[in-house]
């Protein structure tokens, strides 16, 4: 028994560590870029810019809130062929606008919706491999909770991240019972557990001072 739930737990560690290995990667790379903004490579994306008219926009998006707006607004992104996920939508009620930047990794476009004379100018540009992997990281978030995941795209992702998170564990759990079981490997792994506890204790006594 004992030694078939090795075998078993052996084999989720190595082919669930292989699955997820492409999104550890992701996040260890973007990690330099959001601790070290200078790191990013600095460049100014030319931008493309497109002016709509005729568009059928009713006064009431700019009365709505949180999900209903951003499912409505989507309605209109599609009419301009715009896809991606919306970050936050500002509302300019003197001006009956409303402004939205429409992300995909590494592509941004600024959306201007003008209700009043039912138009919109649309901005696109590309922001490159290292802002995506940063956004990436950074997305769904914990901000705008109400909007999060208003794309496919994000949507998917959020439940990417979270598998990641959770076979993460999995993989340390797994990890140390597998050490466990390997007796010729218990001192030296006691070392490394014992070097680790006293880096992160020392790591958070010198964070909480």
């Amino acid at each position: 028994m004992m030694k078939r739930l090795y075998v078993v737990t052996r084999d989720l560690h190595l082919y669930l560590g292989l699955f997820i290995s492409p999104f550890i990667l992701l996040f260890a790379l973007s990690v330099p870029f959001l601790v070290h903004p200078g790191l990013m490579p600095v460049s100014q994306p030319q931008a493309t810019r497109r002016v709509v008219t005729n568009l059928a926009l009713t006064a009431t998006l700019e009365d709505l809130k949180g999900r209903e707006q951003s499912d409505a607004v989507r309605k209109v992104l599609d009419m301009l062929g715009v896809h991606g996920e919306i970050g936050f939508i500002r509302r300019i009620a003197k001006e009956h606008r409303l402004v939205l930047p429409v992300n995909l990794p590494g592509h941004e476009t600024m959306v201007d919706l003008n209700l009043a004379t039912g138009s919109a100018t649309v901005s696109e540009s590309t922001t490159g491999v290292a802002d995506a992997i940063v956004y990436l990281h950074k997305m769904p978030g914990p901000h705008n909770v109400s909007l999060r995941g208003n794309s496919l795209y994000i949507g998917i992702w959020r439940w990417l991240a979270d598998a990641t998170v959770y076979l993460l564990l999995f993989l340390t759990l797994s990890g140390v019972y597998l050490w466990a079981a390997l007796k010729a490997e218990r001192r030296v792994g006691l070392a490394l557990i014992a070097v680790g506890a006293l880096s992160f204790g020392g790591l958070v006594y010198a964070v909480v001072r």
